[in-house]
């Protein structure tokens, strides 16, 4: 059994590889931290296109997403960038679901995504 990580410190990793499955941490907008939903969401869909290209793989083998909002208030302008993100048919199963806090106050979006490679 093979198992690669990408990008790990004692806490986590930001990539995990099992038989061709690539499982990425939650990810937040690391660039656009105490913006508005859509833009996090832009930054954090932007994170992880970057993320599954380096291991081979891309958006269109997606297979399951979690979207955490600290507000469902949001849900529409993070459904906006979402929408334009995930076309082609390929959309991933997904679950959006309220949190009201993340790591760190100034991020109100986090997605988690697994994919085929």
């Amino acid at each position: 059994m093979t198992i690669e990580r990408h990008h790990t410190n004692d806490r986590m990793s930001q990539i995990v590889i099992h038989n061709d499955t690539v499982y990425l941490s939650g990810q937040v907008a690391l660039k656009a931290p105490g913006a508005s939903a859509a833009e996090q969401t832009k930054a954090i869909l932007d994170q992880i296109d970057a993320l599954l290209a380096e291991v081979g793989s891309d958006k269109s083998k997606a297979l399951s997403a979690t979207i955490w909002l600290c507000d469902m208030a949001d849900f529409d302008a993070m459904n906006g960038v979402w929408d334009a993100w995930a076309t082609g048919g390929a959309a991933p199963c997904r679950a959006a679901v309220h949190s009201p806090k993340l790591a760190a106050p100034q991020f109100t979006v986090e997605i988690g995504l697994i994919a085929a490679r």
